[in-house]
């Protein structure tokens, strides 16, 4: 039986560090399995990465078991080492569940947006606004700040929600201009709304900055001089739009902007920073603003995309570097790569609601890009020097196919109701390749199978690497012998499930790890701060759940 493992805090600098460094230890040993990339699955025989006696338990279980397996859920009957393995992995993984809200924001009431302030969001959206705009501005109110400065916001949802529903002055920030010239039409849109039912006669509508954040100085700057030039001019309705520049010459002085805006307040001006899944370092840059400008009195964050944080040892850059932040982190010197940051964005929770159907399409699209990459390394070799990716465009594809099958179905009746579930979770997890009006699934039990020559599922990984080529923009010949690489690689395929599930597992680990160096990094400001980690949206819907919320005592 495994052993019951210790449980971890993070509420001083102490225990974070403590908890930092048990995660670690932990990964130290898998750093192999963290670096690895499926594209090289076959070719680099990454499944002899993991133990003989876990691999030939696991290449025999089941589908639904391996989808449990990422959320740490173990079979009696597996080698004890591999239970305890996920025993504990799952004791050091920060926890999703939302409790802990409502016991660190007493009376917080999430009001429901109505379809006007709604209008197209989708569910997932729709969720993360609601909660994180009520939030945003009960921390506002508890901090004694009344303007929310927006950072990544994108159309404007976030912003426009604060605004008008919670009446808080927002100044939307956004590298993108075509973003704010949508965030300012939809608000235009929205206030016609409001002002024709004259519910609120003094309508607050987000101001738009356009600019590229690439410093915490520079967002610092930027936020300040806007308060001052909103404390200076009319409200013009609709937000206005403001571009500043990256150079040095460009920034206004902080001192200056606090300076103009204090004197003209006849008091000091406080802010609140949000973001709603701000992208790689922008994240971080607002973390480093809040505890360098002491006008910001709260700061409430969500990341994602940590394959694109700048890594301390791995970019050759004069800027800060995303990660680690943490002066005790950086004296660990754990290194975890781009490979092992993208895997932090894994989601244990969207793997536990796959349908065995999707995800056994899903293992069968690794294997066809692993074989894809031996074509690649064959018969186009200097291609594979340019490090090329296919994987957003194989991702387009897999969608066009996932909604051409739907539409098979909904005009095929015959089908079974068990087969093929799908919801907007699976969409971008999911891959269809139809040949001749099926389905191949080479793991499915029951499933007709394509064969060629005797070979499984060989017709739909020649039309995958037909379509690779094709988008890498090399032309397919028939002196290329897919078949003779398929037949190399396929019996190996049904290793890429567990391999895919065990690395999926250390994804949530690694995310822990990103997100308690912030902490950290916070908690080493001193006292004169509150810091803390805690989930606020559904992780089925919104897996990036877990907001790094600090405030100034």
């Amino acid at each position: 039986m495994a052993a019951h493992p210790r449980r971890y805090c993070c509420e001083t600098a102490a225990e974070t560090l403590e908890w930092m460094n048990a995660i670690a230890d932990f990964i130290r040993p898998y750093k192999p399995l963290l670096d690895a990339h499926v594209v090289n699955f076959f070719k680099d025989r990454l499944w002899e990465l993991v133990d003989d006696q876990w691999m030939d338990c696991l290449r025999k279980e089941s589908v639904d078991a391996l989808l449990k397996l990422p959320s740490g859920s173990a079979q009696e009957y597996w080698p004890e080492s591999l239970k305890q393995f996920l025993c504990n992995l799952r004791s050091l993984v920060l926890p999703r569940e939302r409790e802990l809200m409502h016991q660190m924001l007493p009376n917080l009431h999430v009001a429901s947006l109505g379809t006007v302030l709604a209008q197209g969001m989708n569910l997932k959206k729709k969720h993360e606004v609601e909660i994180l705009a009520a939030v945003v501005s009960w921390i506002a109110h508890d901090s004694g700040a009344e303007t929310i400065i927006d950072v990544g916001s994108g159309q404007g949802y976030l912003a426009q929600a604060l605004s008008f529903q919670y009446q808080h002055p927002v100044i939307a920030i956004d590298a993108s201009l075509h973003h704010a010239n949508v965030t300012n039409a939809r608000a235009e849109r929205i206030k016609k709304h409001y002002a024709a039912k004259k519910s609120s006669p003094h309508l607050k509508v987000p101001r738009t900055i356009t600019c590229n954040i690439l410093s915490s100085e520079a967002l610092t700057d930027l936020s300040i001089t806007s308060l001052c030039e909103d404390n200076t001019e009319e409200s013009t309705g609709c937000g206005n739009r403001s571009e500043f520049g990256d150079s040095e010459s460009s920034k206004p002085s902080v001192a200056k902007a606090i300076n103009l805006y204090n004197k003209q307040q006849h008091s000091s001006a406080f802010f609140v920073l949000a973001g709603l899944h701000a992208c790689g370092d922008l994240s971080v840059n607002m973390l480093r603003s809040f505890v360098g400008c002491e006008q910001v009195r709260a700061l409430i964050g969500i990341g994602c995309c940590y394959n694109l944080l700048s890594e301390d040892c791995l970019e050759k850059t004069d800027n800060s570097c995303g990660f680690p932040i943490s002066n005790a982190a950086k004296l660990y010197s754990l290194v975890l790569g781009k490979n092992a940051r993208d895997l932090a964005c894994q989601s244990a929770e969207r793997w536990r609601i796959l349908t065995a159907d999707a995800a056994l399409q899903n293992f069968d699209v690794h294997a066809f890009r692993a074989a894809f990459q031996l074509v690649l390394d064959k018969y186009f070799p200097e291609i594979l020097v340019s490090s090329p990716s296919i994987g957003r465009q194989g991702k387009a594809l897999r969608r066009q196919q996932c909604r051409r099958l739907r539409e098979s179905e909904l005009c095929c009746k015959e089908t079974s109701s068990k087969e093929f579930i799908f919801s907007n979770v699976v969409d971008d997890r999911c891959s269809f390749f139809q040949v001749s009006g099926k389905l191949s699934c080479s793991y499915a039990k029951g499933c007709q199978e394509f064969d060629v020559q005797g070979s499984n599922n060989y017709l739909p990984f020649k039309e995958f690497c037909k379509s690779g080529l094709t988008r890498l923009g090399c032309m397919f010949s028939e002196d290329i012998d897919l078949l003779e690489i398929w037949k190399e690689a396929q019996p190996y395929s049904e290793f890429i499930g567990p391999f895919w599930a065990l690395r999926a597992a250390l994804g949530p680990l690694v995310e822990s790890y990103i997100l308690l160096d912030r902490l950290l990094f916070l908690q080493e400001q001193g006292n004169s701060v509150e810091a803390f980690l805690f989930p606020i949206f559904d992780p089925t819907l919104s897996p990036r759940n877990i907001a790094v919320i600090a405030r100034r005592k």
